[in-house]
């Protein structure tokens, strides 16, 4: 299921890890999270010290950055349902990781240095924070796609073309570390699985400013990386039962509008001419 591409902007290049073209709704969707895919420290311990060293740097530039928990991305399974295969079910395996261990490896000048030499990317990426973005395809009532237009204040991609997203977070369902009672791992990991579509959801109102009530239950289509420091990122698509000129209305009211500068309402035939100004683990959903 995993493909790629490459571009003339290495930042543009991406690789599908996992594709569901047709939409799984959550019932088909579910996480396994634990421990063991948090990152492994990389050897070399020259290399685990350059992420503080980074860190520090970043926090000299910018004292207000907060080094908030995320979810781990350490891969997926597909399995069917019943014996006549024509369901299929995803599994993506989460861990915890945090914004200050991305900014050190991620985003590190010598990221290339944490991969691990393999064909499978949760081992080629075991010593990576990457953290598990998401993205979402809003489709208004007149049958456009919504698509943002960076800041030029932002740290990654500024002036760059994005769907509205951001990262379902740990802390929304009280998660700040890994828990060790199993009589709770059940009822914890159905929370996780859920925060992947709740988030989406909650990321598209604070950068859109529509209602949430506005929007279908979303549906997931699958995770992009970006070729360039292998940052993943999970994809939904969803609906939105307004046209594309209310939502420009209210847009200007969005809670994280600081983040973009403009929203473009736009057909599919213009966001694949946008798709060389797009980071790679968007540019994936353009294809």
């Amino acid at each position: 299921m995993a493909a790629t591409a490459s571009a003339a902007d290495p930042g543009t290049a991406f690789k599908l890890l996992l594709s569901c073209p047709a939409g799984l709704p959550r019932s088909r969707v579910s996480v396994k999270f634990g421990q063991s895919f948090d990152r492994i420290p990389h050897p070399d311990a020259a290399l685990e010290e350059s992420i503080s060293e980074i860190w520090n740097q970043r926090l000299q530039w910018n004292p207000s950055l907060y080094n908030g928990t995320k979810f781990r991305y350490g891969g997926h399974a597909v399995h069917y349902k019943d014996d006549s295969k024509e369901e299929y079910c995803v599994l993506l395996h989460l861990g915890l990781t945090d914004y200050r261990t991305f900014v050190g490896t991620n985003l590190n000048p010598l990221w290339e240095n944490f991969l691990v030499p393999s064909e499978d990317d949760s081992v080629r990426c075991q010593h990576m924070s990457n953290p598990l973005g998401n993205g979402a395809i809003v489709e208004t009532s007149d049958q456009k796609i919504i698509v943002l237009q960076r800041s030029h204040n932002v740290g990654e991609f500024p002036g760059y073309y994005v769907f509205p997203g951001g990262h379902s977070e740990p802390e929304e369902i009280g998660i700040v570390g890994h828990q060790t009672d199993e009589e709770n791992l059940a009822p914890l990991t159905e929370r996780v699985s859920q925060e992947m579509f709740d988030g989406i959801i909650r990321e598209v109102v604070e950068e859109t400013g529509v209602p949430a009530s506005s929007l279908t239950d979303p549906v997931f289509i699958g995770v992009s990386c970006r070729e360039m420091n292998v940052r993943p990122t999970a994809f939904f698509f969803t609906k939105c039962d307004i046209d594309s000129t209310g939502v420009n209305e209210l847009y200007s009211k969005a809670q994280d509008g600081y983040e973009s500068t403009k929203l473009y309402a736009v057909t599919m035939e213009e966001l694949r001419g946008m798709s060389q100004r797009m980071p790679g683990c968007h540019n994936g959903l353009t294809c």
